[in-house]
């Protein structure tokens, strides 16, 4: 069985940091997945590359002759499926979304994405909720930009930003008169809820309830759940990031006390390893994990 280009880059991230822990955080798979790959390579190549113990990892001598024809050959790889891409005039990327990106993100991906792969363009496309890919699955985007819960099966992520869960409410709403609201004032609250997936319970903050959600309505998108607050249906959860995106009058936003923060993160489908995808990946955690997210103020 021949070795495949994504072991190879896994080898090399090992070989670099001589640590599994610090490797699979470069690659963005769990310890044990990487080490059953490093495994699984050294089988095919019937060597063993890697000396290592609970405490050190040192090539072996196989490992370094390998290390250099590995550098060599995903730089060559990488240089095809570029020269390919260009020659099939596929030098676009498809970036999902559902909800809107905001925070400065997109200008800053572009000019990162610009200077690295001139060659390539972005192109957006916003998704249903009720698709909890973000359309990565079903292929109508490359990657995607979402919160976190996402489906597990074929899909990696990187998280970019963390932040804090507020809620929308409907102007005149009592408890919009509090700067921050417990989260067990809520409760009783009618919700505006995601479709079914894996967002929606997180979205609803079941794991910290004592009563089951009541829930007035589903939203496919972020604009009809806005439209169902504000005509009063209910309230929603939100990122606090979210909150100056969607302003408006006719909705109160506050922070909420006693949740744990959100995650916006990268997603794309774990085998597709084209340069390009990387690039976007790495532009967007510089971008946005290197700037401490904002606080807004409470919107009255």
């Amino acid at each position: 069985m021949d070795a495949h280009i994504r072991d190879l880059r896994y080898f090399v991230a090992v070989a670099d940091e001589l640590s599994f822990t610090k490797a699979a955080e470069r690659v963005f798979v769990s310890q044990p997945a990487l080490s059953k790959q490093i495994r699984q390579l050294e089988s095919t190549l019937r060597v063993r590359l890697l000396d290592r113990d609970r405490r050190t990892v040192a090539l072996t001598p196989a490992g370094a002759e390998l290390l250099a024809r590995a550098r060599l050959l995903i730089s060559q790889w990488e240089e095809t499926v570029h020269a390919v891409a260009v020659a099939a005039d596929d030098t676009t990327l498809t970036v999902g979304f559902q909800t809107r990106i905001g925070r400065g993100l997109i200008p800053r991906v572009t000019a990162a994405m610009a200077a690295r792969l001139p060659d390539w363009k972005l192109s957006f496309r916003q998704v249903s909720w009720r698709d909890a890919t973000a359309g990565l699955l079903r292929r109508e985007v490359d990657v995607a930009v979402a919160w976190l819960p996402v489906p597990v099966a074929g899909l990696s992520w990187r998280v970019v930003a963390t932040e804090d869960r507020w809620v929308a409410l409907p102007a005149g709403h009592p408890l919009g008169s509090l700067d921050v609201i417990p989260f067990a004032r809520l409760e009783d609250e009618a919700f505006v809820a995601l479709p079914a997936g894996p967002a929606r319970d997180f979205w609803l903050a079941t794991e910290q309830r004592t009563v089951p959600a009541r829930v007035a309505t589903e939203a496919a998108t972020a604009e009809e759940a806005f439209e169902a607050v504000a005509s009063g249906l209910g309230v929603t959860l939100l990122a606090a990031g979210n909150v100056e995106i969607y302003q408006r009058e006719d909705v109160v936003c506050r922070p909420v006390g006693g949740l744990p923060p959100s995650r916006l993160a990268v997603v794309w489908r774990t085998d597709d390893d084209r340069p390009a995808i990387r690039v976007f990946v790495d532009s967007c955690a510089r971008c946005l994990c290197v700037i401490p997210p904002s606080t807004p103020a409470p919107v009255r």
